[in-house]
């Protein structure tokens, strides 16, 4: 029989061996799926790992997916580390979205191209806001982290729906709810022409390194760590947690805010219901399927584009619902959980 012994010290090698294990294991279910519902396994699987990066198109199409991904996954890893548990990253994004959408809303044709920096800084005021309400509760009542960022998610969205359901409704727009067209002057340009690729991706590269710079070259991302880590032994340093709470919440906010406005005046152009794709909650898994290290989340952003990718081409494509994203995210995220298992843990043949 089979059995798990625990490991006199935990394995180096599995802790980057096992996101690979968990992802032959989504594969595996992926063609066991793909069967079941009478469709080509091979060609389901293209839609997904293949078509997202078989041409420079969609190569720029996977980066523009990957760019929200990496941004939150960037905070939310650094709240991780600290032992923060940031479930909220949908609601920080959507306000951020919020915040950004309505300083464009303001701007006209003649407005100079500057104003997409204060609307990007309006972003980063939003979702910070945002991640300010559960530190405070935090700090202030002891307030479970994960349920306050979690509940705020619904109120950030009813939010959203009030706005373009309500005041910022467009009045031309056929009773639709939506705001009106962002002008010109807001809109992010884009980095090649004939593609949809703009600054956000530069801007999220950009944020790997620097989060990178913190959490691994500076005196607070350490101690923000051995936060994390051994919270007693970080009491014993006199390294506080309250500053370390306020700390990685406002960061993870403000990279959450900060993806939903770029995306506001990126891709979308405007508000409406459905500003966010689930990017939040994917978010996620990018961090842990990264190993809570930005260079790893750039690796894990990406893959995780093309499952919304691929999602979208199988729907389109081969006549299968849309959640088929949700699974692959889901199929992924409990393989990860299992294989990282035998971090920990060797099997063992016991007769």
């Amino acid at each position: 029989m089979l059995r798990l012994e625990p490991r006199g010290v935990p394995s180096r090698v599995m802790v980057w061996l096992s996101p690979l294990l968990a992802l032959a294991i989504t594969l595996a279910f992926g063609v066991a799926i793909f069967l079941a519902m009478g469709k080509n396994p091979l060609h389901g699987l293209s839609m997904f790992f293949w078509e997202p990066i078989k041409s420079a198109y969609n190569l720029s199409e996977l980066a523009l997916k990957a760019s929200p991904l990496i941004l939150i996954g960037l905070g939310l890893a650094a709240c991780y580390r600290s032992n923060v548990w940031n479930i909220g990253a949908e609601g920080q994004y959507i306000v951020g979205a919020i915040f950004g959408g309505g300083v464009a809303l303001l701007a006209g044709d003649n407005t100079p191209h500057a104003i997409v920096l204060p609307i990007l800084l309006a972003g980063v005021l939003g979702g910070m806001v945002w991640a300010a309400l559960v530190a405070l509760l935090r700090d202030w009542f002891n307030a479970n982290e994960i349920l306050v960022s979690l509940m705020l998610v619904y109120v950030a969205q009813y939010l959203l729906d009030y706005l373009v359901y309500g005041p910022w409704k467009d009045p031309e727009g056929y009773n639709f709810p939506q705001t009106k067209m962002f002008a010109d002057p807001t809109l992010l340009g884009h980095l090649i022409e004939g593609t949809r690729l703009n600054w956000g991706f530069p801007i999220a590269l950009v944020a790997v390194g620097l989060v990178w710079v913190f959490l691994f070259r500076s005196v607070q991302g350490f101690r923000l760590q051995v936060g994390g880590l051994a919270p007693g032994a970080a009491r014993y340093a006199g390294y506080s947690s309250r500053r370390a709470l306020w700390t990685v919440l406002l960061m993870s906010g403000g990279f959450a805010g900060l993806a939903g406005a770029l995306d506001a005046i990126g891709p979308l152009q405007q508000l409406t219901p459905q500003v966010s794709q689930g990017y939040g909650f994917a978010a996620i898994i990018v961090a842990f399927v990264g190993r809570l290290n930005p260079v790893g989340i750039v690796l894990s952003g990406a893959l995780m584009a093309m499952f919304y990718i691929g999602g979208e081409l199988a729907q389109s494509r081969l006549g299968l619902p849309n959640a088929m994203t949700g699974v692959f995210q889901g199929l992924l995220l409990f393989s990860l959980l299992a294989c990282d298992t035998l971090i920990y843990h060797r099997i063992r043949f016991k007769r």
